[in-house]
């Protein structure tokens, strides 16, 4: 006999740097809309903070540029709940410097989080996510899109150009499978306290305040913020989006 729940099981999300900022948000709008949500990070009290209240989501310690992670994820979440509906690559690094100063192992640090990760991370779960006719969604930035050069950031802005082009590329490849590929690109948005990379609140701060002064709508961005357009965009409602690079930066990228 079909039940209601064989008709319209609960969808699972995966999505990788779940501990804190965009990661956080999104973890939580996909919990409301009913999704079982398994978060991958390196910290498992970050992790746990995120799941606190939360019943529906699920950490997972890992560091995601181990060669073995990739399996361990997706077998994880199978193992657990048998299939992968979404997968959101969000972890991302960055660490600013001059070209001059900028070493080689941190362009290979913010290229394996930021590019060689989600690649191998979105192939081990290709199986998983045809048999549910999943989406992914990858995590960009909205200064890969525009035409204005980043001061201190070649690595940082490379990879998330080169996220753009998987998105497009995998978006094609993986139609005939029924995977759908897209893309959301922020603008500068208020992680919280710290910042990311732990910069010094002072710095942060003042950072932000320069950039909402830049910013058409007046303000920087916030995560829920975030998390609202990926829950928007992972619903059946929008199965005809694939291949696109949502910008959501306030403007900032159009001045």
């Amino acid at each position: 006999m079909t039940t209601n729940a064989d008709r319209n099981p609960q969808r699972v999300a995966i999505v990788t740097g779940g501990g804190s900022g965009i990661g956080r948000a999104v973890a939580r709008e996909l919990a409301a809309q009913g999704c079982h949500v398994m978060i991958v990070g390196r910290t498992e009290q970050t992790l746990a903070e995120t799941a606190a209240g939360h019943d529906s989501i699920h950490p997972l310690a890992v560091d995601i540029t181990a060669e073995e992670a990739p399996a361990v994820i997706v077998a994880t979440a199978l193992d657990r709940f048998g299939r992968i509906d979404i997968l959101v690559n969000n972890a991302g690094i960055a660490e600013p410097c001059p070209l001059s100063e900028l070493s080689g192992d941190s362009i290979d640090r913010q290229i394996a989080v930021n590019l060689r990760a989600p690649m191998l991370l979105t192939r081990q779960a290709l199986d998983a996510l045809a048999d549910s006719r999943g989406v992914v969604v990858n995590v960009s930035s909205a200064g890969s899109l525009g035409r204005r050069g980043w001061p201190h950031f070649s690595a940082f802005g490379a990879t998330k150009v080169g996220l753009d082009f998987l998105t497009r590329t995998w978006s094609v490849e993986l139609a005939p499978l029924g995977i759908r590929v897209v893309a959301i690109a922020p603008g500068v948005i208020d992680r919280g306290p710290g910042g990311p990379m732990g910069a010094d609140a002072e710095h942060y701060n003042r950072f932000l305040s320069d950039i909402a002064k830049r910013t058409p709508l007046g303000r920087v961005g916030k995560t829920a913020e975030i998390a609202w357009w990926v829950g928007e965009l992972v619903k059946p409602e929008a199965a005809f989006a694939t291949g696109t690079v949502l910008v959501v930066d306030g403007g900032l990228s159009v001045t």
